[in-house]
């Protein structure tokens, strides 16, 4: 299975900001069920995340002005991404190496497109597991294979 097959699950979950926003605007849109903001230039190619680890660090330290930063000054710019064409199983293995929840989906010009979790790549991954499981159990049984 590819990126490509959970795309519209992806779509969902995408957040996205020009980074050039302000920190607290980025803040607003981290409420719950929203974990990581995409910070995108104008073409919307992907520049960085934000995540509330990332704003609760910045303003923890900020006094007046500083609050209204742009998030370009606190966002990742080492993003670890995925492509829709890339295997969901090493995906999840990237995720998994690097402690991600969420990773951006990107298209073939760095434009964000989605943001997978790491509970729906699970989801999915374990829901063909079980398939697989099924087929398998009933190749033993000689069901369907008559």
């Amino acid at each position: 299975m590819v990126v490509e097959e959970m795309l519209e699950v992806a779509r969902e979950k995408l957040v996205t900001i020009s980074d050039d926003a302000t920190l607290i605007e980025a803040a607003k849109l981290l409420t719950s069920g929203t974990d990581l903001v995409v910070a995108c230039n104008g073409a919307g190619v992907l520049q960085g995340v934000v995540t509330k680890t990332d704003v609760v660090k910045q303003i923890s330290v900020c006094h007046g002005a500083i609050c209204m930063s742009p998030v370009s000054t606190v966002m990742t710019r080492d993003v670890v991404l995925c492509r829709i064409a890339d295997n969901l199983k090493d995906v999840a293995k990237q995720m998994k190496e690097q402690h991600l929840k969420n990773i951006p989906v990107v298209d073939a010009d760095t434009r964000a497109i989605g943001v997978l979790t790491a509970r729906a790549v699970l989801r999915v991954l374990l829901s063909d597991a079980k398939y697989e499981e099924a087929q398998l159990v009933d190749y033993v049984k000689g069901i369907g294979y008559r």
